[in-house]
This record gives C-alpha cells, structure tokens and sequence, in this order.
C-alpha cells in the first residue's frame, strides 16, 4: 500500500511563508515525478508545481517566483516552500506522485488527503 501524507497546512497573514511537506511510504519501487495541486470552494483543482525525478521543476504562472518545490530522494518526501502568500493562493493543497509500487507494472498518481492553507489577515 502506498500512502502520501501532508503536513504544514495553517493560517498565515498575506505577505506571510508557509512550507508543505509530503512524505512517501509503503510498497514503492520507483518514484518519478511529484508535484503540488490546490483546490479552493468551488473550482478545480489546479496544479501548482512539480519536480521530476530529475529534477526540473514546473511552475503555474500564479506563483512563479513566489514559491519553490523541491525533493529528498532519500527520504521519499517533497517539498513546497510558499512565500509572499496572497489571499488566492488560499486552498486545499494536495500532494501527487506518479509511482512504481513494488511488484507494479505501470507508473500510476497517488494523491495524498489535503491540507489546508488559509490566507487572511
């Protein structure tokens, strides 16, 4: 079973940093790329940004040069360093990663639970 676990999620002021973590664990062989999504009330998930396992990175417009993902390969975990926070970025922010379990055939996204980040003076 593979599980993809955040934490970091809270309330911060706009101007405000905020750093999420996901942790990999359980049957995984390979991991290829992970990335951050949101999702605020009412709209679709969106993707914020993602790290190969080579480690190019993308980035959504909306927060290019604002926040920065990055990985240890060692400790299966990514990362997602916010920084200069707005009001819009608040949302449920989710972890993804396209893996290879062990005993697997194909790579396949596994989404972590969410977390939330509030933005608001």
């Amino acid at each position: 079973q593979v599980q993809l676990v955040e934490s970091g999620g809270g309330l911060v002021q706009p101007g405000g940093s905020l750093r999420l973590s996901c942790a990999t664990s359980g049957n995984i062989f390979r991991v290829n790329a992970m990335g951050w999504y949101r999702q605020a009330p009412g709209k679709q998930r969106d993707l914020v940004a993602t790290v190969t396992s080579d480690g190019i990175t993308n980035y959504a417009d909306s927060v290019t040069g604002r926040f920065t993902i990055c990985r240890d390969i060692a400790k299966g975990t990514v990362y997602l360093q916010m920084n200069s926070l707005k009001p819009e970025d608040a949302a449920v922010y989710y972890c993804n990663g396209n893996l290879l379990p062990i005993g697997g055939s194909y790579y396949r996204d596994y989404w972590g639970q969410g977390t939330q980040v509030t933005v608001s003076s």
